[in-house]
């Protein structure tokens, strides 16, 4: 049998692919059983986090073993296996233990050197575990990866370069800012109260929020979470628990939400998060299918510099934009339906290139709904004679310049900080397009981690791995050939049993002190003759290509093979009920 991983990651695949293809705690669980009810396939586990999408397997036929799990991976996440194979990865036997080494070590998260993955894989463990899906190969592994990943955080300053997903994405909120100074005193809503959450409300409390409001489906967990909050003695932080339908209401009070839910629908609608920040009707766009309840309409979020979003949304949608603020530094002309960038070019005289930035501009600029643009020739001559007069009348044309450099049009500075660790996502993409609200989310954090700096610990944790790998490789060889080997010295005892028995036949004079000896002698004997060819053939099996010196004990000692399996079901047996033990 040989291990192999089939799966995809944040490096294979783009965010849009991971989110539809996320699976929930009951597809995992069926995919597992499904797994090991497959022909090619004995063990099973299921690595599924936030940004990847794996199973392990013990296999006894590659072709047939990727054939199988690429399919069962496509039926229960739901995308088609022509959409899925492209991002899909493969690795095999040693391979996949060094992929797997390095998840745990952190060499494979988006942040590297986060050490929320270790806590993931005991997880994927246990629930394998329960399921009885994970036999001696995956138990081995995954314990042993466990140990390779603690291993690098302490003997190493991995730590250093990564941090965890909550805290990087903070990071991304501040813009540049110290968490520290940007959190302080802001009032912060956490939606979900599992691990990813409950991280996420202690690194805001020590931030510096004056307040966390923990929102569950399960009251129980968010009280607790508040609670444990509350008497940490870390900070000064209130904290408090509230149910899934205060969240609209909750949302119009919010500098800092922070979202990481099961649901498989959105949480929060663009629509939500608007109504929040205008003040209007906040629980219009809340999902129902997470309880929603009716609110009276919220207090108005007030915009920098002391203008409402409503009074802002309102001047965006007031008519026309004039020409203030434009990098040509244009005067504002009368508004007339149709005006082109063609139009102004031939009344001022200049090339259209030269107008490219004012053009940006005021094609970017808000305009009232049913604004349309003309398109007939006619119609656009029209527009140009209008304009010419309109230039007459006010006695100026615009003066030639050569268009200044503008990155965007300026928005105004965000009143509402969200942060969307989920997968699938919680909030709608939709948010990133409103005025006023910044929002952080798996897919941008997987944009920023990809240009974000390694730690030179970084190599010391891959030789490690490389270490633990070779080790734990010779390892599983050495230990394909111990039933072998138990089955040729159970096969010796037997033998020796046999001849004793008939000693006693032909002399049945002899009394126990002469038998013993005897007897110990006989067995001295096999003992010497299989002990130096034992030794070594464990040694021969432990390096690469070893696997084939367990078939030639078998051959040479005409080993029955139902014995061979007997003893490696016994032993597997043994290292489940351990494995189970220590998990």
């Amino acid at each position: 049998m040989s291990l192999l991983v089939v799966g995809l990651s944040h490096r294979s695949a783009p965010v849009s692919v991971l989110e539809r293809a996320a699976l929930h705690v009951d597809a995992q669980v069926k995919l597992l059983q499904d797994t090991v009810a497959a022909e090619p396939a004995t063990e099973a586990a299921v690595l599924a986090t936030c940004n990847r999408i794996e199973l392990y397997a013990d296999v006894d036929k590659f072709h047939a073993g990727v054939a199988e799990l690429s399919t069962l991976l496509a039926q229960h996440s739901g995308v088609g296996l022509d959409e899925l194979t492209p991002y899909l990865y493969v690795h095999y036997e040693d391979r996949a233990v060094h992929h797997l080494f390095s998840v745990a070590c952190g060499l494979d998260s988006m942040v590297v050197g986060e050490g929320q993955i270790l806590g993931q894989i005991k997880d994927s463990l246990a629930r394998a575990q329960e399921l009885h899906t994970a036999g001696r190969l995956l138990n081995d592994l995954f314990q042993q990866a466990l140990r390779v990943g603690k291993r690098a955080h302490s003997e190493t300053g991995i730590d250093r370069a990564g941090q965890s997903l909550v805290t990087f994405g903070l990071e991304q909120l501040a813009s540049g800012t110290a968490v520290g100074d940007w959190a302080l005193g802001k009032k912060a809503l956490v939606i979900g109260a599992g691990s990813m959450s409950s991280l996420a409300a202690a690194t805001l409390a020590r931030a510096g929020v004056s307040e966390v409001v923990i929102a569950n489906r399960t009251a129980e967990r968010a009280e607790r979470l508040a609670e444990i909050l509350n008497e940490s003695g870390e900070s000064d932080v209130v904290a408090r628990a509230v149910p899934m339908d205060s969240v609209p209401d909750e949302l119009t009070r919010a500098d800092v939400v922070v979202s990481c839910t099961g649901a498989t629908g959105l949480v929060l609608t663009a629509e939500a998060v608007a109504s929040a920040v205008q003040g209007v009707d906040a629980g219009r766009g809340w999902v129902a299918q997470l309880g929603a309840g009716e609110v009276p309409p919220a207090p108005t979020r007030a915009a920098p510099g002391g203008t409402s979003a409503r009074g802002l949304a309102e001047r965006q949608s007031a008519g026309p934009a004039t020409d203030e603020n434009c990098p040509l530094d244009l005067a504002p002309v009368p508004s007339t339906a149709g005006f082109s960038v063609l139009g102004e070019a031939a009344v001022a005289g200049m090339a259209a290139s030269e107008l490219e930035q004012h053009a940006a501009w005021v094609d970017n600029a808000p305009r009232p709904q049913g604004a349309v643009a003309l398109v007939d020739p006619l119609a656009e001559a029209d527009a140009i004679a209008a304009l010419a007069a309109t230039a007459a009348l006010i006695g100026r044309v615009p003066e030639r310049r050569k268009p200044e450099p503008v990155a965007e049009i300026p928005r105004p500075a965000p009143s509402l900080f969200l942060l969307d660790l989920a997968m699938p996502r919680d909030i709608d993409a939709a948010v990133h397009r409103l005025a006023g609200v910044r929002l952080v989310d798996i897919e941008s954090l997987a944009e920023a981690s990809a240009d974000a700096p390694m730690a030179a610990d970084v190599d010391q944790v891959r030789r490690i791995v490389a270490d633990e790998v070779a080790a734990f490789g010779a390892a599983l060889r050495a230990a394909h050939i111990t039933p072998t080997v138990v089955a040729l010295r159970t096969m010796a005892a037997d033998v020796v049993a046999g001849e004793i028995a008939r000693l006693d036949g032909r002399l049945p004079g002899l009394d126990d002190k002469q038998r013993g000896e005897i007897t110990q002698t006989v067995r001295r004997v096999v003992d010497k003759l299989l002990h130096a060819p034992t030794v070594r053939v464990k040694q021969l099996a432990a390096e690469p290509g070893g696997a084939g010196y367990a078939d030639a004990l078998r051959t040479l000692f005409d080993l029955d093979p139902e014995t061979v399996a007997a003893v490696s079901r016994a032993e597997d047996s043994t290292t489940d009920e351990e494995g189970r033990g220590s998990a």
